[in-house]
């Protein structure tokens, strides 16, 4: 991995605006907290959910606060920072698509928050917001040759068909791993990281990008403060909403590194992958709730809410740093075998959780 020559100059920046983040995303949390609460805003217990009482939800815009005032701000300035103004700069058609669709999906979220929207609405929602990325002109123009050097190209269609895909896909992963406190936040945070130093190499050289994801990082952590368990508010749909679509965007603006969010977020990719294979093969919604997750899977095993969470964190952590050394063909035959192997690990604490655990 080799270093472009905007890492050096960009780095005081990247330092600032995650410091940043993390202080405005801190200081907010407090504040929605207080307001969620007012308006009754509560993701209730269930059969499936892990915690025992009302708690509130809707957090996430404490890292939407962030972003839109941190990462707003550098946005209006970009070229003049050290490091930007030296490199190929981002369209500001496609920085117009990042925040308006992540405004958008906040709003869509929020909305879920406070009136339980059913799925098809969020569904559609999700739809709109995969518009504005293509009419923005965030479109994946090619993935890694997964069978050798290169790129794979897309023509525009199926280029444009790849990219709503990918943002819906994404939304959809992050709302079904925020199941435990801090688990979707601390997936998201390394997520961000793993981008943003990504789009720091030669290969990628955007150091915008990488502001844009520090930022993100540094907002997640502040609220990590009050997300982690034991939480005292969630992230909400407002919060997945903003961090599937801007993730994903990012994604793209970062070469189309796809790959590598495949990498880092392959746990709960996987894991979705496996239930809904599970939810349909009994006759069930593929977005009926239950506890199968994986992470369902790791409490009845024995696990501590903590650990579990932490555990993940490892493994994510892990495929993150892997994806920042190897190969699109390496990328691929791990996220091929890790598929493999976390459905076998399922099955079988699924089958025997007591077994398994002696």
């Amino acid at each position: 991995m080799s270093w472009a020559v905007t890492a050096g100059p960009v780095l005081p920046v990247l330092i600032g605006a995650f410091l940043a983040a993390v202080f405005a995303s801190f200081v907010a949390t407090p504040w929605i907290l207080r307001y969620v609460r007012e308006h009754r805003i509560l993701d209730h217990p269930d059969a499936r959910r892990v915690h025992k009482q009302p708690l509130p939800r809707g957090g996430g815009v404490a890292v939407v606060v962030a972003f839109l005032i941190v990462g707003g701000g550098l946005a209006l300035v970009g070229d003049a920072l050290p490091g930007v103004n030296i490199s190929k700069p981002l369209p500001d058609m496609n920085i117009l698509g990042l925040f308006a669709g992540a405004i958008l999906a906040t709003i869509i979220g929020a909305l879920d928050d406070r009136y339980d929207l059913r799925a098809r609405w969020q569904f559609l929602g999700q739809l709109v917001l995969a518009a504005i990325a293509v009419w923005a002109g965030i479109i994946v123009p090619y993935i890694g040759n997964p069978f050798g050097p290169g790129n794979i190209p897309f023509i525009q269609p199926i280029g444009i068909a790849f990219t709503f895909v990918w943002i819906v896909v994404m939304i959809n992963i992050l709302n079904f791993l925020d199941g435990l406190g801090g688990l979707s936040s601390g997936s998201s945070l390394i997520a961000a990281l793993t981008l943003g130093v990504l789009s720091l190499t030669v290969q990628v050289n955007q150091p915008m990008v990488a502001v844009f994801c520090f930022v993100v990082a540094g907002g997640l952590l502040g609220f990590l403060r009050w997300n982690f368990h034991p939480a005292v508010i969630f992230q909400g749909t407002a919060g997945v909403m903003f961090l599937g679509y801007t993730l994903g965007v990012l994604a793209i603006l970062g070469s189309a590194k796809v790959i590598v969010a495949l990498l880092v977020l392959a746990v709960p990719i996987i894991d979705t992958f496996w239930v809904i294979v599970r939810r349909v093969s009994q006759g069930r919604s593929p977005f009926s709730p239950d506890r199968g997750h994986i992470h369902h899977l790791l409490l009845d095993l024995g696990l501590s809410h903590r650990s579990t969470v932490l555990l993940i964190y490892v493994v994510c952590a892990t495929l993150g740093l892997m994806s920042l050394f190897v190969s699109s063909t390496t990328g691929v035959i791990a996220f091929v075998s890790a598929l493999v192997v976390l459905g076998v690990v399922a099955f079988v604490l699924r089958r025997a959780p007591s077994e398994a655990a002696s």
